[in-house]
């Protein structure tokens, strides 16, 4: 009887095997990244399955060779056995390394009530730095938007104790990305990179997950707050971003804090999902918000989709799902030097009513 396993099939494909002592690494998506070094393409060779937050694309350790050579799925295993005989050698001393490792058991999600009332009563923890405040008027929002939208710098210390002072309080922390269990067993939150902290809420205004921005990176700059490959964590998943009331017509666009600054400017109800190409929320979203009335949708993604064939080939499969779902939907188009529609509309504003602001390219 033939058995392969994740390490075989990355074997075959020639993709890297992680770090001495990980199960779980990022490589470059074929589908969605540029070059070799993005790595948005998630490999846990554990689960033995692989998922691309960026775009969406997931799987197991078949549709992974299906993905990269193009052979039907229902193929690759007698392409397989054909190719390799039996799993490689290299492959199969990797998986009984990985077998001997202790597993890390996560925790399911948990409602997004619940995760809600966590992300609320934490982010009432924290506070925005001075920078990060400069940084979101620039964009064009004011305090009283700050405030709305509950953005916070990110803790960099002590993020134990906020954990242990939010379980006093009747907060539920197991399956709220972000928050796990450290080695004495304590309750903490991640500690992530310096950024801003983004809430990510859904069509009733509840925080699904946070989003960071992160301070100096050029590379992958907004990320989600997540959990994933500790004790007791838990991954955040793509969610889509809701900002308005709800109206017949939407904005849909990239990036939750962009939706917001657009909202902000322009009092339009906006919809943002975490890339072009990751739809995978998009849809049930969608279906509530119809059953809510809405009818039409104006696509608002940043304008190097004309020229970025990965961007497009991800607008393509969205255009397919609105005309699909029955939306009547157009796109709005802007003066390709202000990248972002935020940008643009904020440079409007500026012209206009504040000459003393700058557009935030």
């Amino acid at each position: 009887m033939d058995i392969f396993h994740m390490t075989d099939i990355i074997s075959m494909l020639g993709l890297p095997f992680p770090a001495h002592g990980r199960s779980s690494y990022y490589v470059q998506c074929p589908c969605c990244d540029d070059n070799a070094r993005q790595r948005h393409l998630n490999i846990n060779l554990k689960k033995e399955v692989f998922r691309c937050p960026k775009c969406g694309i997931s799987g197991g350790m078949f549709d992974l060779y299906a993905l990269y050579t193009g052979i039907p799925r229902d193929k690759v295993r007698s392409e397989l056995i054909k190719k390799a005989g039996s799993p490689d050698k290299t492959a199969v001393r990797q998986q009984k390394i990985l077998a001997a490792q202790p597993v890390v058991e996560e925790c399911p999600i948990t409602d997004v009530e619940t995760r809600h009332a966590t992300y609320s009563a934490l982010l009432a923890r924290l506070s925005l730095s001075p920078d990060h405040r400069r940084n979101l008027h620039n964009r064009g929002l004011t305090d009283d938007d700050i405030e709305r939208f509950g953005y916070k710098t990110t803790p960099v210390m002590g993020t134990t104790a906020i954990a242990r002072q939010l379980q006093s309080e009747g907060c539920y922390l197991a399956g709220v990305p972000g928050f796990y269990r450290t080695e004495d067993n304590a309750w903490s939150f991640v500690n992530e990179k310096r950024g801003i902290l983004i809430p990510v809420r859904d069509t009733n205004g509840y925080i699904q997950g946070l989003q960071i921005r992160r301070d100096d990176c050029n590379k992958r700059k907004f990320r989600w707050v997540s959990s994933a490959e500790k004790k007791d964590g838990c991954r955040a998943e793509g969610w889509t971003h809701f900002v308005g009331p709800l109206r017949p017509l939407v904005v849909l666009t990239e990036g939750p804090m962009k939706s917001d600054v657009i909202h902000a400017l322009t009092g339009l109800t906006v919809l943002a999902v975490p890339g072009v190409n990751a739809l995978t929320q998009l849809r049930l979203t969608l279906e509530i918000l119809r059953n809510n009335g809405l009818e039409e949708i104006k696509t608002a993604f940043d304008m190097d989709f004309l020229t970025n064939w990965h961007v497009q080939s991800g607008y393509a499969n969205l255009l397919s799902l609105l005309n699909d779902m029955g939306f009547k939907f157009g796109t709005y188009i802007w003066d390709p030097k202000y990248k972002g529609l935020d940008d643009y509309v904020y440079a409007l504003v500026s012209k206009n009513n504040r000459p003393d602001k700058k557009p935030n390219e």
